[in-house]
């Protein structure tokens, strides 16, 4: 029997990791269980590299956990552990940064990212940067908000809205990334508002694992 597709968020919000799992529900009828799991012992948001560097020693402990894991999705736009979890197991692992960009590239010529916080967007740089890809990047844009407001449509489903149009109309992206696993819920709304692809990165990262795992191809030969 084929075995669970894991999705761990490294933060401790049961909000955003009941989000995730939303996201990523469609996917569930390929038939691989999904099971989405929080690390309690993750900040209640991660909004620095920091916070994200934190997280791995028990995120890594997490996954070892999972006996019945087929394949791991890292949660958090920021990859933490991504590498060194490649290192502890043979299985697909994927961050859901790296395959948002992937899926991006497909979709657009240009893609735009919607940030939660300033302080976001020079991590999002260096990660663009060592993946070769910031010729592509029509533009990176905050909009003030911390992980815990995006439950809030109030709060931030506007902000999105317009931050995607101005990536759009001012940046020149034809595709745009929402940059948190906390904002899955608006994928449909900000794509109708602003016409472009949007690409939310759990179901990026969910759906490029579910491939490896039918394909049984790994990070190691």
């Amino acid at each position: 029997m084929t075995g669970s597709l894991i999705v761990i968020n490294p933060n401790s919000s049961q909000t955003v990791t009941a989000a995730i799992d939303s996201a990523v529900d469609p996917l569930r009828r390929f038939g691989v269980p999904i099971r989405c799991l929080t690390l309690a012992e993750g900040p209640p948001g991660i909004e620095s590299q920091l916070q994200a560097d934190l997280t791995i020693a028990p995120m890594l402990a997490l996954a070892a956990a999972q006996t019945d894991a087929a394949g791991f999705v890292i949660a958090c736009f920021g990859d933490p552990g991504l590498h060194a979890l490649r290192d502890q197991t043979a299985l697909p692992v994927l961050g859901i940064q790296e395959s948002a960009v992937m899926t991006a590239l497909t979709l657009g010529q240009r893609f735009g990212v919607i940030a939660i916080l300033p302080g976001s967007i020079p991590r999002h740089l260096r990660a663009f940067g060592s993946m070769g890809v910031l010729d592509r990047l029509a533009g990176d844009r905050a909009l003030g908000l911390g992980v815990g407001d995006l439950a809030d449509p109030g709060k931030s489903l506007a902000a999105m809205i317009a931050t995607g149009k101005r990536l759009r109309d001012e940046d020149g992206a034809d595709v745009l990334i929402m940059g948190c696993a906390g904002m899955a819920q608006y994928r449909a709304t900000l794509e109708a508002e602003t016409g472009l692809a949007v690409v939310e990165p759990c179901q990026a990262a969910a759906a490029t694992a579910l491939g490896r795992i039918a394909l049984r191809q790994s990070h190691r030969r």
